[in-house]
C-alpha cells in the first residue's frame, strides 16, 4: 500500500494498493460522515465493481444510491450531466452528502463536475478503475463535460476529498485500455523523469505498477500544488494533448484519449524539431516506448484537419497557444506560439 498526500486547500490522501474498493466504506467513514452517498458509475464498471463498493458502504453504515450511464466518451455531455443532477435531487442529496466516482476518466470528470455544481458544491471521492484515471485524471480536481464544439469546454476545478486507487481493477482492463494509461505514464517520463521513462520501457508497468502509479501521481501533485488553476506550471501536463485532443475530435472519439496523446507527443516532438523550435528530436524514443504497449504513433488524419480541430482547444488565447515542447526525455519547456506556427508544426510532424 502506498500513500500520497496532496497539499491543496484542505489537502487529501491518495491510497494506491490492492483491495481498496472493498475497504472504501471504512476509509470514507474515517474522513466524512455524509448524510447520503451517491455512487456514479458507467455500465461497464457497474457490472464489475459496483456491488463490492455498495456492500462496503453499507457495511460502514451508509445507505448509498447508484446512478449508471452508458459507458464511453459519447456519454460525457451536458445531457448526461443534467440527468446526474436530477438524480441527486430526486434522491434527497443535500450539502452534507457525498458523491463517489467509480470508474475511468469519463466517470471521474462527470461525477466531479456534478459534485462541483450541485448545491454549489458538495464533496466527492474518486475511485479510479483504469490506469489512465489512476495516474492522471483522478488527481488534481479538473472536472468537465464535452460540448459539441470541443472536449472539456464546460467544467470546474473541484478537488476530491479522497482518492482510492485499487490496483486489482487494472487486472480486468483490455490491452487497449491499459495502453491508454501507459501513454500518460510515458508522458510523465518525457516531461519530468528520465529514470521513470526508462523504468516504464524496461518493465512495461508490470509488477512495479504501484510504484509507477505513485511516481506519476507525485509528479502531477507537484505541478498541481504550484498551479491549481492551470495558468502556469500545470500547463506542462498538457504535453501531447493539443494535437491529441484534435485527433480525438477528428475520429469522433473512436481513437481514445491515451492513444491520441501518444500520437500527439510524437508529432509535437518531430514537428517542433523540424520547425526549428527544438535542437533535438526525441520522437523516435517516444514512439519506441509507445510501441511497447501497442500504441499507434502514425496519425490517420491530414494536417489541415488536425489544425482545424486544434483551433477549438481551450488553451488557445486569440491568435496564439501555449505548447509543451519536449527538449529531451525528462525535460520540456513551455512556449507560446502563433496559431500559424502550430499549423506548421502539425504539418511537419504529419508529413514526416
Amino acid at each position: 500500500m502506498r500513500n500520497v498526500h496532496v497539499p491543496i486547500r484542505e489537502g487529501y490522501e491518495i491510497f494506491i494498493g490492492s483491495g481498496l474498493i472493498r475497504e472504501a466504506g471504512a476509509r470514507i467513514a474515517q474522513i466524512s460522515s455524509p448524510s447520503r452517498i451517491a455512487v456514479i458509475t458507467d455500465s461497464t464498471v457497474d457490472a464489475l465493481y459496483a456491488d463490492a463498493l455498495l456492500s462496503s458502504l453499507e457495511q460502514a453504515g451508509f445507505a448509498p444510491c447508484k446512478y449508471v450511464f452508458p459507458a464511453g466518451e459519447a456519454s460525457k455531455n451536458v445531457s448526461t450531466y443534467a440527468k446526474i443532477l436530477e438524480f441527486l435531487a430526486e434522491h434527497g442529496m443535500d450539502r452534507k452528502s457525498l458523491i463517489v466516482a467509480l470508474g475511468g476518466g469519463v466517470t471521474g470528470d462527470m461525477a466531479g463536475f456534478a459534485a462541483a455544481t450541485y448545491m454549489r458544491g458538495i464533496p466527492y471521492v474518486q475511485i479510479p478503475t483504469t490506469l489512465l484515471a489512476a495516474i492522471d485524471s483522478s488527481v488534481g480536481g479538473k472536472t468537465a463535460v464535452d460540448l459539441s464544439a470541443g472536449k472539456n469546454l464546460a467544467g470546474a476545478f473541484h478537488q476530491p476529498s479522497l482518492v482510492l486507487c485499487d490496483t486489482d481493477a487494472l487486472e480486468t482492463l483490455s490491452p487497449e485500455i491499459f495502453a491508454d494509461g501507459a501513454a500518460e505514464a510515458i508522458k510523465y517520463g518525457v516531461l519530468d523523469s528520465t529514470a521513470l521513462f526508462e523504468q516504464i520501457c524496461r518493465n512495461k508497468i508490470g509488477a512495479d505498477r504501484e510504484e509507477i502509479i505513485e511516481k506519476c501521481v507525485c509528479i502531477k501533485r507537484d505541478y498541481v500544488a504550484q498551479d491549481e488553476r492551470d495558468t502556469g506550471a500545470r500547463q506542462f501536463l498538457n504535453l501531447g494533448h493539443t494535437i491529441g485532443h484534435a485527433i480525438e475530435a477528428c475520429s469522433n472519439f473512436t481513437i481514445s484519449h491515451g492513444h491520441a496523446v501518444a500520437i500527439g507527443m510524437v508529432l509535437m516532438a518531430r514537428g517542433a524539431h523540424r520547425a526549428g523550435l527544438l535542437e533535438a528530436d526525441c520522437s523516435q524514443e517516444i514512439a519506441r516506448a509507445a510501441a511497447a504497449f501497442g500504441l499507434e504513433t502514425h496519425c490517420p488524419y491530414d494536417a489541415g484537419a488536425l489544425y482545424a480541430a486544434s483551433g477549438k482547444d481551450k488553451k488557445r488565447g486569440g491568435a496564439s497557444i501555449t505548447l509543451v515542447l519536449p527538449e529531451q526525455i525528462g525535460k520540456c519547456r513551455l512556449e507560446k506560439v502563433s496559431m500559424q506556427t502550430l499549423g506548421e508544426i502539425i504539418r511537419l510532424g504529419v508529413e514526416a
